[in-house]
């Protein structure tokens, strides 16, 4: 059975219940600007969820093969601000995001960008080759993590999962999920990094 409220408690419920709704409203308002105080990347968009590190971690050292087979690490990119995408073609929301990847490099490598996808596809180059030539990708490079091992290094829980290093090679940020990497959010996100000083 249902009590009703009556009298000064009534009153007193809604004045408590009208106090809540202003501290929700006020909370969630801070919450949305948080990524836009000074100090730290505007995160709007569907980079509101972009996990910021804070302060910046040391990346693992790291040893992965490009598509020629050569030994590649993470200093090969030194003075770079490096997306770090661990993904595989038979992973369906990572081929949805390869393309904006695609873009984002076409669009920011000149600014000092590097996007640097990592397949974990255990087949490796023959997998990858035939996947970037079907969807037309241009602007990346083939890098392959057939064990898994520098993915378990970034403690990645699942793909795609996105890691930013700064051009001092120190994670800056995580972002899990696929994404439109080259969107405006996303743009000015990473203009943060490449530009720290604007």
């Amino acid at each position: 059975m249902l009590n009703r409220v009556s009298g000064p408690s009534r009153r007193s419920g809604r004045l408590i219940g009208t106090a809540l709704a202003a501290f929700t409203l006020i909370a969630g308002s801070a919450g949305f600007h948080a990524g836009l105080a000074e100090g730290a990347p505007p995160r709007t968009g569907e980079m509101a969820v972009f996990d910021v590190v804070a302060p910046p971690q040391p990346a693992p050292a790291v040893e992965m093969r490009d598509g020629d087979g050569n030994v590649v690490t993470l200093d090969d990119f030194a003075g770079h601000v490096v997306v770090l995408n661990f993904w595989a073609t038979w992973c369906a929301p990572c081929v949805r995001e390869m393309p904006s990847l695609d873009r984002l490099q076409a669009a920011l490598g000149e600014q000092g960008l590097r996007v640097v996808p990592v397949s974990l596809d255990r087949n490796g180059r023959e997998a990858v080759l035939p996947f970037y030539e079907r969807i037309g990708i241009a602007h990346l490079g083939v890098y392959l993590d057939t064990g898994g091992r520098v993915s378990r290094a970034f403690g990645t829980r699942g793909l795609p999962t996105t890691v930013v290093l700064d051009a001092e090679g120190r994670i800056v940020g995580r972002y899990q999920g696929a994404a439109e990497w080259d969107s405006d959010a996303a743009i000015a996100l990473l203009d943060y990094y490449l530009d720290p000083e604007s």
